[in-house]
């Protein structure tokens, strides 16, 4: 079996514009928080940026490096059709899925400039269950009702399924990929994140619940209705932006290596 030591990866700030080293940064930083709060399955999802000068281009992590070992220079940069533009000097290149479901997005939705996808145990436990995410919680009626489902078909390595999943998805921005985990997308990764750990939060919720083995305090539709619409972006603030200098500072405080 092959064994690699340490990585070692060569600083690309100077070569690569403001724009794009910010969009790194906050990708970098993602994968870390990603590990961090457990939502990360060592090298099996993928966290995405669209490059913000060249929008034709996004941002993704090698498929070998752990989430806890990502950093800004890491991240390999592809065009939406799968040339890859730039590698660090490291034995792993792009995934195949990961470029499937993160072209699709990108390709079909000029206003997405991050997606993030997970396995974690709740989502894919949620994603199994013929109901779907539930309004059983506050948390959970800020996704409820803006949710897509996307049919599984197996991994998602046929360049075929770009345009099935931009029908499932369609214009919102949460995804449950049924029998399988869950997609956010967003107008930048701090968005696309806090989306993910809001998703997540409902669904352990849910599943905590019903495991109870009781019956379940399902609000009524009139409050349901309520409380989703209170989560409308012309009541409510974008998620996200409020929170990520606040994360950024905890990130720092462990350990600020994803910053190279």
């Amino acid at each position: 079996m092959t064994q690699f030591g340490p990585l070692e990866i060569a600083p690309i700030q100077a070569s690569v514009s403001d724009a794009e080293w910010r969009a790194r940064l906050d990708l970098a930083a993602a994968y870390r928080l990603c590990d961090g709060y457990g939502m990360s399955d060592m090298i099996y999802t993928h966290i995405s940026a669209r490059v913000p000068d060249a929008p034709d281009q996004f941002l993704i992590n090698p498929n070998g490096m752990l989430f806890g070992e990502i950093t800004a220079s890491s991240l390999l940069k592809v065009t939406i059709e799968g040339d890859v533009i730039y590698k660090p000097d490291l034995p792993y290149g792009l995934h195949k899925a990961g470029f499937t479901i993160h072209s699709a997005l990108y390709r079909a939705r000029p206003d997405a400039m991050a997606a993030m996808h997970t396995h974690t145990i709740a989502g894919m436990a949620v994603s199994a269950l013929k109901c779907g995410l539930l309004p059983l919680t506050q948390t959970a009626t800020r996704f409820y009702g803006r949710v897509a489902y996307h049919d599984f078909r197996g991994p998602e390595r046929d360049p075929s399924e770009r345009d099935l999943l931009a029908n499932s998805i369609g214009a919102k921005n949460y995804c449950i990929l049924k029998n399988h985990g869950l997609l956010t997308l967003g107008e930048s990764v701090p968005e696309a994140f806090i989306a993910m750990w809001g998703m997540e939060r409902a669904c352990q919720a849910q599943l905590a619940a019903m495991a109870c083995n009781t019956e379940l305090e399902m609000p009524s539709p009139e409050v349901v209705a309520r409380s989703c619409a209170a989560y409308d972006l012309t009541q409510s603030r974008r998620y996200g932006l409020l929170e990520w200098p606040g994360l950024l500072r905890k990130l720092d405080q462990v350990d600020s290596s994803w910053r190279q």
